[in-house]
């Protein structure tokens, strides 16, 4: 390899670190995104099933405010 090729070689290297570091962040919170939406969906199945099991606490009086 002469100086031209290992410049290049360093070149391509760098670029590509570069584009690791602006993509990473972005990566890591799309990737934390998908953990806290099953983390819902999971915990509403769990709601689910308690709803089912309990009578609601809803009152069933209607509201009298006026808006």
């Amino acid at each position: 390899m002469n100086g031209n090729q290992i410049e290049g070689v360093i070149g391509l290297g760098l670029t590509l670190g570069i584009l690791v570091l602006l993509a990473l962040p972005s990566l890591l919170g799309f990737l934390r995104d998908r953990r806290v939406d099953r983390q819902v969906r999971e915990g509403g199945r769990d709601r689910g099933a308690e709803r089912d099991q309990k009578s609601s606490s809803r009152s069933t009086v209607p509201s009298t405010a006026t808006w």
